[in-house]
């Protein structure tokens, strides 16, 4: 009798009843699916996992406290598998083999398709499927326990519960080793960028045009340079605006890494190619950082992992116009597939795709979309001699693309984009303790010394003359540096957090430019202007020799400089206004206007006692709504705040009760704006 209560208590019964809340998960499990495939973002698969985490556990309970095996709990399980099955093996942007790529020479490149690349519907279907299967397994065989060892009561539990278990564990695996790339949900603009491409013409030759050096630092204050006051010398990225030109408003167009870089390389707001935010690595593999691969999915817009393939870049125009490509230092528009620098008009790329502080970090020398890893994997650890590792790199490179017995007869575009000084700091050893302010200091110090010996390679060469070299940073300081008298810093719509240096010098270059040979022009340019201006300066044509030739299927934000060299006109008014914007939003609007519009929008009549030019144009910046800079008050918010930067760069006082009627006009434009954005994101003509 014992025995046969014993047997009872262990029984397992087979639940297939259709009651309220089997019906409820099914029915979301259902639309979970169709809202994967309306909508198609990366977030709902995230949802989708949760899920399936969410039944697995449900199967447990039902087990442990019911003793009973829901079969539509099941059922709901595996269509949530099904799901993301089936999503990313149409729209994946991988072969389908999820984390479990690791980023090690021969097994991160286009040239190994199955691992990395694209690849096809099948591998697609074969790598998800693998990647799943722990979980089709699991399921599936608890289905066959439970249904076959009815007899075997205490074997059909302890398979049944272990199952369970595995189900659960195996479903909370997915979120670290599942895809969460896929195809980007926006707009081709692909058609066109072909287009413009085929119509370069491809002309250039070391003897009609000049080379192009930019320089981009990062996290790098306004007054980090001795020019701009800083308090520790940085005489070789001095020397570029002594001897050229100073532009004292300069902003980078963002206030972060990945969205200014964007503008820098494409003319264009970050916000039109969904890439506005901070790009995280997506090569994780199961590690404490693993969380780092959800964070594009959820933060980015449309699947977006960095700059889309369909962008078109400055490396793709200069390419195509004859010149040789190269960039060295800091990516951070992506890792993967159409994302990757080589894939994005450069002819290589040595340095990282990744921020130093994030996981993974390592140097990769990379060509034609492949890349294998170059100096070991402790970068991380140890970036001591990163700069080093980078100006080896790019010195080799313009040496033997510019020394006389070279017979490569292309000018170069180069990006010299230094990883310093964000934050984790590292400081070679014979440059620690040299300026005597620590780390920070030190490691600029540094970057200026190995910058000052790529010139004098140009210089040795005899092309130093013949290149436009232009130095800024992506975005203003963070834990540390100097802002000057900008307030704010990285991540605020404030002066310091886009206002960085911007220096450029052109040796050989036309009159116009070189009037302004050692002086400051105080006009606001931006982060978008520059691929307009080089486009411009480097006579770029295409057509039948039409001059400036830029893309004419999308908007670009950006202009050239030239007018306000040539003749003092601004760039930046109300038809073109610059826009301090964060995570999809504008935060404030600023352009310059003629001081007689000033005037008439003064709501006081003794506006002369401003002592402004009557000739001249000023400078006005509204921000609608924003947190305060002070954490001491950080629940007080600045809510319509006129900043006449003109007068007041630190952004010191609120003039929107002189100007208000300026102020509302201005709040109107920033609503049109983003009307404008919302209709046509990727501003497709």
């Amino acid at each position: 009798m014992d025995n046969l209560v014993e047997k009872k208590s262990w029984s397992i019964e087979i639940d297939a009843n259709k009651g309220i809340v089997s019906f409820i998960f099914l029915f979301l499990s259902i639309l979970i699916f169709f809202v994967q495939f309306a909508i198609r973002l990366n977030i709902v698969a995230v949802i989708t996992m949760l899920f399936a985490i969410i039944m697995a556990t449900l199967i447990l309970l039902g087990l442990i406290f019911k003793k009973r095996f829901y079969v539509f709990f099941m059922i709901s399980y595996l269509i949530s598998l099904g799901s993301l099955l089936s999503y990313y093996t149409i729209f994946g942007a991988d072969a389908g083999w999820g984390a479990f790529v690791k980023p090690v020479a021969g097994f991160s490149s286009a040239s190994h398709p199955l691992w990395q690349g694209s690849g096809n519907f099948g591998t697609r279907l074969v790598g998800n499927f693998l990647i799943l299967s722990p979980g089709f397994v699991f399921a599936i065989g608890i289905l066959l326990c439970v249904h076959f060892l009815r007899e075997k009561k205490l074997t059909q539990k302890i398979v049944t519960f272990s199952g369970s278990i595995l189900l659960i564990l195996s479903s909370i695996s997915f979120v670290f080793t599942s895809n969460l790339r896929s195809i980007p949900n926006m707009p081709s603009l692909k058609k066109g960028e072909d287009d413009y491409l085929k119509r370069i013409n491809k002309n250039k030759t070391k003897e009609n045009a000049p080379n192009v050096l930019f320089i981009m630092a990062d996290d790098l204050g306004y007054a980090d340079i001795s020019l701009n006051g800083g308090v520790f010398d940085t005489p070789n990225i001095d020397s570029i605006g002594e001897d050229g030109i100073n532009f004292t408003s300069f902003y980078s167009g963002y206030s972060v890494c990945s969205p200014s870089r964007f503008a820098a390389f494409t003319g264009r707001h970050p916000y039109r190619g969904g890439a506005d935010n901070v790009v995280f690595p997506t090569v994780n593999t199961i590690s404490p950082f693993a969380s780092t691969r959800i964070f594009n999915p959820t933060q980015m817009t449309n699947n977006v992992d960095g700059m889309m393939g369909d962008e078109i870049t400055m490396a793709e125009t200069f390419r195509k116009a004859g010149y040789a490509t190269g960039i060295f230092g800091k990516w951070h528009l992506g890792d993967y597939g159409e994302y990757l620098p080589t894939n994005q008009g450069f002819d290589c790329f040595y340095g990282s795709h990744h921020v130093n502080d994030m996981t993974p970090f390592y140097h990769v020398k990379e060509t034609a979309g492949e890349w294998t890893i170059a100096k070991g994997h402790n970068e991380l650890i140890d970036q001591s001699n990163a700069t080093k590792y980078i100006h080896e790199e790019m010195n080799t490179w313009i040496d033997n693309l510019t020394k006389a017995s070279s017979q490569n007869n292309k000018p170069f575009f180069a990006c010299y984009t230094t990883p310093w000084p964000h934050a984790p700091i590292f400081v070679g050893e014979e440059f620690r303790g040299k300026t005597g302010l620590g780390n920070y200091a030190d490691c600029v110090f540094e970057f200026d010394y190995y910058l000052g010996q790529i010139f004098k390679t140009l210089e040795k060469n005899g092309v130093l003359d013949d290149t436009i070299i232009i130095f800024t940073s992506d975005n203003g300081p963070a834990l540390e540096g100097s802002p000057g008298v900008l307030r704010g810093g990285k991540y605020t719509p404030y002066e310091a957090g886009t206002g960085v240096p911007f220096l450029v010098k052109w040796t050989n270059a036309p009159a116009w430019f070189n009037n302004h040979k050692g002086s400051k022009v105080d006009s606001i340019i931006s982060m978008v202007d520059i691929y307009p201006t080089l486009v411009d300066w480097c006579n770029i044509t295409g057509d039948n020799n039409v001059a400036n030739f830029l893309p004419q299927d999308r908007d670009l934000d950006g202009l050239s400089i030239s007018p306000i060299l040539k003749s003092g006109t601004p760039i930046h008014t109300e038809k073109n206004p610059i826009l301090h914007m964060k995570n999809e939003k504008i935060l404030a609007i600023q352009y310059e206007i003629p001081v007689s519009k000033l005037k008439e929008a003064s709501a006081f009549s003794d506006f002369d006692s401003y002592n402004f030019d009557p000739n001249s144009f000023a400078k006005v910046k509204f921000l609608p709504y924003g947190a305060n800079d002070n954490p001491a008050f950080f629940n007080l918010k600045r809510k319509d705040y006129l900043f006449l930067t003109s007068k007041d760069r630190s952004e010191s006082y609120n003039v929107y009760s002189v100007y208000p009627s300026l102020a509302e006009k201005m709040r109107g434009e920033i609503q049109d704006i983003t009307k404008s954005f919302k209709q046509n994101r990727r501003g497709i003509k």
